[in-house]
């Protein structure tokens, strides 16, 4: 595949190549099993000597080709899905952490990676720091430790909006020999490809924009290549020294740069199995198609809904890193000059309680646990996705009590703007 075609082309064009009297659109491997003609053949694919399918659960052609698309988008150079956002930060870090090490990550991170990171990997002997992201490159680094294994943070955070400053984590990471981890699901290989700015792995939550009709939970891990494993072999023993459940394989010395994600799919996914059901990839695959018509539009709509909001008096403050003005709209500019998401968020006077007023009076956007999807919906994270947090862990993770996440979709903006102001006047 040609590295130089645009990212609109790949996002219809990459990853299914039918060959002559193919199907032109991607099939569903709707299969559990594949067949095979003799004993030795299965043995040799479970053995890892030799490519192919036998199980869905560690690999299915429909995902695989969907994952290949998503990973051309982001220039890497291996990718697998998985069957959750959730599941693929998850694994993304459980793959080179074990009981005893640490890691750590941005406090501005979507609850419910917090949470995953504090609490259930806690439980697993995984210790996380969370790290202010606008701290000085000193402070973070102070929290290194001989058992530090990676450096986690989002692109732009979820709800906070935070803009990561990808080199500044990135020169913590490698001056380290750790890999840094981003989950880009926000701004997308749209607006933002990570690895240009020095990260190693990038996650996703497909359920989000990529998806983008509120269809299908998935999720994906990206492998740049660019991380060199062996260099520090002693920090992950996992990739270089034999795997004894694959007869001593040593991944790095046989998978060169899909390493990583062979280790996480013949390993982690085997063991695990959050795997993405083909039928969900096949319609991941769809939304792939206009995330490049979808994505602008998106960014186009809620920088007016932001600048309609930053007039009102009613409207207290109002965070969108595409804002002139905004806190990050430098590191915005810098980072991802076309454009950031589709998600403002901001509070009103009235603090928590009008919020709850001000959103039961939206028409045309709906109250729901989503975002990044093409129709306009709106949460309160402190009553909704944060709701397990106190109000002093709530600003920690950069989430104001009285903040409203709207999720601007691609609708007639005026139309949107029209909802809110009879809500706020409401």
């Amino acid at each position: 595949m040609s590295s130089k075609r645009s990212i609109e082309t790949t996002c219809i064009q990459g990853g299914w190549q039918p060959k002559n009297g193919e199907p032109r659109i991607l099939p569903i491997y709707q299969s559990t099993t594949f067949k095979y003609s003799t004993s030795e053949q299965m043995g040799r694919l479970f053995d890892l000597e030799e490519n192919g399918y036998f199980y869905t659960r560690l690999a299915n052609p429909t995902n695989d080709t969907v994952a290949a698309k998503i990973c051309e988008m982001e220039g890497g150079a291996a990718a697998m899905l998985t069957s959750s956002g959730q599941a693929a930060n998850f694994y993304a870090v459980f793959n080179i952490c074990e009981a005893g090490d640490h890691f750590i990550c941005a406090s501005t991170v979507y609850g419910g990676t917090s949470n995953l990171f504090t609490v259930t990997m806690k439980k697993m002997g995984v210790e996380v720091t969370l790290v202010d992201p606008d701290a000085s490159e000193e402070e973070i680094e102070k929290e290194i430790r001989p058992n530090t294994k990676c450096i986690f943070g989002e692109s732009i955070a979820n709800p906070a909006l935070v803009v990561l400053d990808f080199e500044k984590f990135a020169r913590i990471a490698h001056r380290n020999g750790i890999p840094f981890i981003v989950d880009n699901t926000f701004a997308t290989p749209i607006n933002c490809r990570p690895f240009e700015w020095g990260a190693d792995i990038v996650t996703h939550s497909t359920t989000k924009y990529m998806d983008g009709h509120a269809m299908t939970v998935g999720g994906c891990i990206v492998d740049s290549g660019n991380f060199d494993w062996d260099a520090h072999a002693d920090k992950f023993p996992g990739l270089t020294t034999p795997d004894e459940s694959y007869h001593g394989i040593i991944y790095t010395q046989k998978f060169g740069k899909a390493a990583y994600i062979t280790k996480a799919t013949a390993q982690v996914m085997r063991d695990l199995g959050s795997i993405q059901a083909p039928m969900n990839a096949f319609l991941l695959n769809i939304g792939l198609e206009t995330l490049h018509l979808r994505v602008p539009r998106h960014c186009e709509n809620a920088l007016k809904v932001a600048e309609f909001l930053k007039s009102r008096e009613d409207v207290a403050w109002v965070n969108y890193p595409g804002l002139k003005g905004d806190k990050y709209y430098d590191l915005a500019q810098k980072y991802m000059p076309n454009g950031t998401c589709g998600v403002i968020s901001f509070g009103l006077k009235g603090g928590r309680e009008a919020a709850a007023v001000f959103m039961d009076k939206l028409k045309l956007a709906a109250i729901v646990t989503h975002v990044a999807d093409a129709r306009t919906c709106v949460l309160h994270p402190a009553s909704h996705t944060h709701r397990q947090l106190t109000d002093e862990q709530l600003v920690e993770a950069g989430v104001d009590p009285s903040m409203i996440r709207l999720s601007v979709g691609i609708e007639n903006a005026e139309d949107i703007i029209e909802d809110i102001r009879q809500a706020l006047e409401a």
